[in-house]
């Protein structure tokens, strides 16, 4: 058993006790009180009242079981027995709280329809007037607390599962911009596999030493691709994990990761220490845009100048030249950089410029 059902259990069992014990006090109190003043009449009704109120007690330890059944039983016997009149209003409230509204007003009026009865059969010295309104009253105290009580468990179930929800997909957000990650970086490390593999298949009277770089390429590549499929492989099978994020400084490591394939230039102006988020952001920026050069202006230039400072905010802007189409593309990399900077709180554009290029512009706030 978890800890927090120990707790709950013993919290329960305090509270029958408690129960039990003011049951047990309620019965010898009514019953000296009847004791010192009138007795009942006929004489042997007293008998047959404290036996029914002693009968009583033990069905306070059904009312979270069988809370209506207890309550009929207790309501038909309050028609001629005082001594039941607190089982019997614990009961109620607990049909109120732990049973549909429909049964709680039945049991509700089958009680006062009962404490009439008794009213007429045992008439109290108060008057029949005072004696009802009594019972009106306290009827309608204890079914008031018993819907307050069922009430505030609702909302509070409510909230619970409204909480439980916004972690679910919190976590789902998570899991899906981890994916995007891997994905992206899957895609950048698949597109310098296919640039150097095709050079290899259309120039096979290179020389031997640009041969063998190609294929290290090749083998590096091929590595580090499995490496992101397995973790993209790990988080669609286990829990949200922390999983190393590329930053800002990793910049210009992905730029000559990818300079062996392609003629690139790089222009960093940056002022001060680029928030995480803005500069993961950054980073799959260039990502992306390089992976769209390599497929659609294979041996075009392409120039990346990220500017920025904390008053200002951080500019990325990548622009190839024209120049051949080697394959395809879905657009979906485009709109999933749009979306990642409208989350991280910033813009992109992209199009193409007049020699036929095309560039990709971003702005990102300063911001963590």
């Amino acid at each position: 058993m978890s800890g927090e059902g120990t707790r709950r259990g013993a919290r329960g069992l305090t509270v029958d006790l408690g129960v039990l014990a003011v049951g047990v006090f309620a019965w010898l109190f009514i019953a000296g009180e009847r004791l010192s003043s009138e007795m009942p009449s006929p004489a042997w009704l007293f008998d047959v009242d404290m036996a029914t109120g002693l009968l009583a007690l033990p069905l306070l330890w059904m009312r979270r079981r069988w809370p209506t059944q207890a309550a009929v039983a207790l309501v038909v016997a309050s028609a001629y027995a005082e001594t039941i009149a607190f089982p019997l209003l614990v009961m109620l409230f607990s049909v109120v709280v732990r049973r549909p509204l429909r049964t709680a007003a039945w049991v509700y009026a089958g009680s006062l329809a009962s404490s009439a009865v008794y009213i007429v059969l045992r008439p109290e010295e108060m008057g029949l007037v005072a004696s009802i309104a009594l019972a009106v009253s306290l009827h309608a105290a204890v079914a008031g607390w018993g819907l307050f009580v069922r009430y505030r468990r609702q909302l509070e179930a409510r909230a619970a599962q409204a909480d439980r929800d916004e972690r679910e997909r919190a976590r789902q957000r998570a899991r899906d911009e981890l994916a995007r990650e891997l994905h992206d970086m899957l895609g950048h490390r698949l597109s310098l596999l296919s640039l150097h593999a095709g050079g290899m298949e259309y120039r096979p009277d290179a020389p031997a030493e640009e041969l063998a770089r190609a294929a290290g390429v090749v083998r590096e590549q091929s590595q580090l691709a499995m490496r992101d499929l397995r973790e993209i492989i790990a988080i669609l099978r286990a829990p949200i994990g922390e999983l190393p994020q590329p930053r800002m400084a990793d910049l210009q490591a992905l730029v000559e990761e990818a300079r062996p394939a392609m003629r690139i230039g790089l222009q960093v102006n940056v002022e001060g220490e680029v928030p995480e988020r803005s500069g993961r952001t950054a980073y799959r920026i260039v990502q992306e845009a390089l992976t769209n050069a390599r497929k659609h202006a294979e041996d075009a230039p392409v120039e990346i100048t990220v500017e920025g400072r904390p008053d200002v905010g951080l500019s990325v802007a990548v622009l190839n030249g024209p120049g051949r189409d080697t394959g395809p593309g879905s657009g979906h990399g485009l709109i999933g950089l749009e979306e990642r900077a409208a989350l991280a709180g910033g813009r992109l554009e992209y199009g193409p410029v007049a020699d036929g290029g095309w560039r990709v512009h971003s702005w990102l706030p300063w911001t963590a």
